[in-house]
């Protein structure tokens, strides 16, 4: 199945097939009242999971937002887990009314994935990018620039997917997982780049400008 063609996302659909088929017997029993409730629930799982086209801005130093969201924080630190330099880190907060398809924010080639087990505190908290349940993913450019964006599970989300593999070469804006009911991605940039989002800001996945990377 192409991800790319169907309006939702694929790994909600058994979600919706599931709370539809519900809903469909509750009519048949009669039970009117729980029948609506599982209608509601049916269209609101369809619509968390919706899995819209973004106009795609172009240029090879142009890193894009890979997550609908709330930029929560941007900061200059080292990345100790993985590339262990310093990094410039930008947060985007999820809530549960933001598009969960997530979108590759620079073209390139992927060159490892990392996933980690952790704790499922708040994601909007600082230490949520340590301590959660998380999967991160290293892009090289074709100019050489590492790219670290990472999918970290929250208080109610619970399940990170990620389509990808090592090896991959990936497109800027193309669709490669979601977290599930809300949570949080971060993006670490190489040390210089030209932040053009600000704290507060509201971004959209595939089609918000994050920075400009060194040419």
């Amino acid at each position: 199945m192409d991800r790319n063609r169907i309006p939702v996302a694929v790994d909600g659909i058994p979600y919706a097939v599931v709370s539809g088929f519900v809903t469909i017997l509750l009519y048949l029993f009669d039970w009117t009242i729980p029948a609506i409730l599982f209608s509601v629930l049916t269209l609101f799982i369809i619509w968390f999971f919706r899995n819209p086209e973004r106009r795609v801005p172009g240029g090879n130093n142009v890193v894009i937002s890979p997550a609908d969201g709330k930029i929560i924080d941007i900061s200059e630190g080292v990345e100790g887990r993985i590339l262990k330099k310093k990094m410039v880190r930008i947060s985007i907060f999820m809530n549960i009314f933001n598009v969960h398809v997530n979108r590759i924010p620079c073209s390139g080639k992927i060159s490892g994935i990392f996933y980690n087990h952790g704790k499922f505190i708040s994601a909007n908290r600082d230490k949520a990018s340590l301590e959660n349940e998380q999967n991160a993913v290293l892009l090289e450019t074709s100019n050489g620039d590492n790219i670290l964006f990472v999918q970290i599970a929250g208080l109610i989300a619970r399940r990170i997917v990620c389509w990808l593999k090592k090896g991959d070469n990936v497109e800027k804006g193309q669709r490669f997982g979601l977290i599930k009911f809300g949570s949080r991605v971060d993006v670490y940039l190489p040390d210089g780049v030209d932040i053009k989002v600000s704290l507060g800001e509201k971004v959209k996945a595939g089609e918000s400008v994050l920075a400009f990377l060194k040419r």
